[in-house]
Protein backbone atom coordinates (compact mmCIF):
# COMPACT_ATOMS: atom_id res chain seq x y z
CA UNK A 1 0.00 0.00 0.00
CA UNK A 2 1.14 3.69 -0.86
CA UNK A 3 0.11 5.57 1.48
CA UNK A 4 0.09 8.69 -0.52
CA UNK A 5 -1.76 6.81 -3.17
CA UNK A 6 -4.68 5.51 -0.61
CA UNK A 7 -5.28 9.35 0.86
CA UNK A 8 -5.72 10.46 -2.43
CA UNK A 9 -8.10 8.09 -3.48
CA UNK A 10 -9.67 9.03 -0.24
CA UNK A 11 -9.63 12.40 -1.09
CA UNK A 12 -7.87 13.68 2.27
CA UNK A 13 -6.16 16.57 2.05
CA UNK A 14 -2.09 15.92 3.75
CA UNK A 15 1.66 17.38 3.13
CA UNK A 16 4.23 14.57 2.09
CA UNK A 17 7.51 15.92 4.05
CA UNK A 18 11.18 14.79 2.59
CA UNK A 19 13.76 14.47 5.35
CA UNK A 20 17.24 13.36 5.33
CA UNK A 21 17.29 9.25 6.10
CA UNK A 22 16.78 9.11 10.13
CA UNK A 23 15.93 6.07 11.96
CA UNK A 24 13.95 7.03 15.12
CA UNK A 25 10.68 8.72 15.78
CA UNK A 26 12.29 11.36 17.82
CA UNK A 27 15.12 12.13 15.16
CA UNK A 28 12.38 12.80 12.04
CA UNK A 29 10.40 14.84 14.93
CA UNK A 30 13.56 16.83 15.62
CA UNK A 31 14.04 17.13 11.91
CA UNK A 32 10.96 18.43 10.71
CA UNK A 33 10.95 20.73 13.80
CA UNK A 34 7.62 18.59 15.11
CA UNK A 35 6.62 18.12 18.15
CA UNK A 36 7.46 14.02 19.23
CA UNK A 37 3.88 14.72 20.88
CA UNK A 38 2.11 15.30 17.03
CA UNK A 39 4.52 12.87 15.77
CA UNK A 40 2.76 9.27 15.86
CA UNK A 41 5.06 6.12 15.65
CA UNK A 42 3.90 2.78 15.23
CA UNK A 43 5.27 -0.01 17.40
CA UNK A 44 4.52 -3.55 15.66
CA UNK A 45 3.84 -6.05 18.45
CA UNK A 46 3.47 -10.16 18.04
CA UNK A 47 1.12 -11.82 19.92
CA UNK A 48 1.06 -15.99 19.48
CA UNK A 49 -0.60 -16.09 15.78
CA UNK A 50 -1.49 -12.41 15.46
CA UNK A 51 0.56 -8.97 14.33
CA UNK A 52 -1.00 -5.53 16.25
CA UNK A 53 -0.18 -1.98 15.61
CA UNK A 54 0.38 0.78 18.33
CA UNK A 55 -0.05 4.44 17.05
CA UNK A 56 1.67 6.47 19.54
CA UNK A 57 3.39 9.83 20.38
CA UNK A 58 7.08 9.94 19.97
CA UNK A 59 7.53 11.13 23.30
CA UNK A 60 5.85 8.24 24.68
CA UNK A 61 6.70 4.12 24.82
CA UNK A 62 3.82 0.74 24.72
CA UNK A 63 3.82 -0.18 28.24
CA UNK A 64 3.43 -3.96 26.98
CA UNK A 65 1.38 -4.94 29.97
CA UNK A 66 -0.90 -2.48 28.86
CA UNK A 67 -1.05 -3.15 24.96
CA UNK A 68 -1.90 -7.38 26.51
CA UNK A 69 -4.41 -6.70 28.48
CA UNK A 70 -5.86 -4.44 25.56
CA UNK A 71 -5.18 -6.74 23.29
CA UNK A 72 -6.33 -10.15 25.22
CA UNK A 73 -3.07 -12.21 24.76
CA UNK A 74 0.39 -11.47 25.45
CA UNK A 75 2.59 -9.22 22.90
CA UNK A 76 6.23 -8.43 22.54
CA UNK A 77 7.74 -6.37 20.24
CA UNK A 78 7.70 -8.23 16.45
CA UNK A 79 11.09 -9.23 15.55
CA UNK A 80 12.05 -7.24 11.89
CA UNK A 81 11.30 -10.41 10.06
CA UNK A 82 7.64 -10.45 11.72
CA UNK A 83 7.27 -6.50 10.10
CA UNK A 84 8.59 -7.55 6.95
CA UNK A 85 6.37 -10.03 6.56
CA UNK A 86 3.28 -8.04 7.95
CA UNK A 87 4.34 -4.86 5.74
CA UNK A 88 6.46 -6.20 2.73
CA UNK A 89 6.37 -2.32 1.02
CA UNK A 90 7.67 -1.00 3.86
CA UNK A 91 10.98 -0.23 4.79
CA UNK A 92 11.51 -1.82 8.67
CA UNK A 93 10.43 0.41 11.60
CA UNK A 94 8.69 3.14 8.98
CA UNK A 95 5.07 1.73 8.82
CA UNK A 96 2.33 4.46 8.13
CA UNK A 97 -0.05 4.15 11.42
CA UNK A 98 -2.61 2.28 8.97
CA UNK A 99 -2.33 -1.03 9.84
CA UNK A 100 -6.21 -1.88 8.20
CA UNK A 101 -4.88 -2.18 5.23
CA UNK A 102 -2.41 -4.72 5.75
CA UNK A 103 -5.02 -6.77 8.14
CA UNK A 104 -4.08 -5.91 11.17
CA UNK A 105 -5.38 -4.01 13.90
CA UNK A 106 -4.15 -0.40 15.05
CA UNK A 107 -4.85 0.81 18.04
CA UNK A 108 -3.97 4.49 18.74
CA UNK A 109 -3.02 5.86 22.43
CA UNK A 110 -5.16 8.42 23.92
CA UNK A 111 -2.58 11.30 24.37
CA UNK A 112 -2.53 11.88 20.28
CA UNK A 113 -6.86 12.89 20.56
CA UNK A 114 -6.03 16.51 21.42
CA UNK A 115 -4.03 17.09 18.12
CA UNK A 116 -5.38 18.76 15.42
CA UNK A 117 -2.61 16.94 13.17
CA UNK A 118 -0.40 14.17 13.39
CA UNK A 119 2.72 13.80 11.38
CA UNK A 120 4.16 9.93 10.34
CA UNK A 121 6.65 7.59 8.39
CA UNK A 122 4.92 7.12 4.95
CA UNK A 123 6.55 3.81 4.58
CA UNK A 124 10.17 4.93 4.03
CA UNK A 125 13.07 6.42 6.45
CA UNK A 126 12.91 9.64 4.30
CA UNK A 127 9.24 10.61 3.69
CA UNK A 128 6.81 11.52 6.50
CA UNK A 129 3.00 12.55 6.04
CA UNK A 130 1.48 15.83 8.04
CA UNK A 131 -2.62 15.08 8.31
CA UNK A 132 -5.45 15.89 10.05
CA UNK A 133 -5.63 13.47 13.24
CA UNK A 134 -9.69 13.29 12.72
CA UNK A 135 -9.49 12.71 9.40
CA UNK A 136 -7.06 9.83 9.77
CA UNK A 137 -9.16 7.88 12.70
CA UNK A 138 -11.88 9.15 10.31
CA UNK A 139 -10.34 6.78 7.61
CA UNK A 140 -8.59 4.14 9.99
CA UNK A 141 -11.15 3.46 12.63
CA UNK A 142 -8.80 2.23 14.71
CA UNK A 143 -9.58 1.39 19.12
CA UNK A 144 -8.34 4.37 21.16
CA UNK A 145 -6.92 3.27 24.56
CA UNK A 146 -4.36 4.09 26.84
CA UNK A 147 -1.59 2.12 26.51
CA UNK A 148 1.42 4.63 26.98
CA UNK A 149 3.58 6.05 29.05
CA UNK A 150 6.37 8.64 28.59
CA UNK A 151 9.71 8.10 27.63
CA UNK A 152 12.32 7.42 30.65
Amino acid sequence: MNVQEYLEEKGVQYEVIPHQQTFTAQEVAASEHESGHHFAKTVIARGEDATFMFVLPASRHVDMEKASELVGRKVEMASEADMKKAFPDCEVGAEPPFGSQYGVPTYVDTSLEGCKTIVFRAGTHDKTVKMGYGDYVRLEQPKVAGFAVMEG
